[in-house]
């Protein structure tokens, strides 16, 4: 495995981390009493943090694959 293999690789786990922690939120305002994504709200703190975290990781995981396509 080369760096940029492994370094694909710690971003992907990253990557979906982020994107198991969004999911995990998602539905905890039908369980509130909320009105299931029907209220819109602006995202503040750690969601915010993991929503911007999620993008960039994403375009990372996507530059890196093409990277390594390139290069091998």
């Amino acid at each position: 495995m080369t760096i940029l293999q492994i370094v694909q690789l710690l971003v992907s786990v990253l990557l979906i981390l982020a994107i198991v922690l969004q999911q995990r939120g998602a539905g905890s305002s039908i369980i509130t009493g909320g009105s299931g994504g029907a209220s819109y709200y602006s995202k503040r703190g750690f969601e915010q943090f993991l929503f911007i975290a999620t993008i960039i990781l994403s375009v990372l995981f996507i530059l890196l694959g093409i990277a390594v396509i390139i290069i091998y």
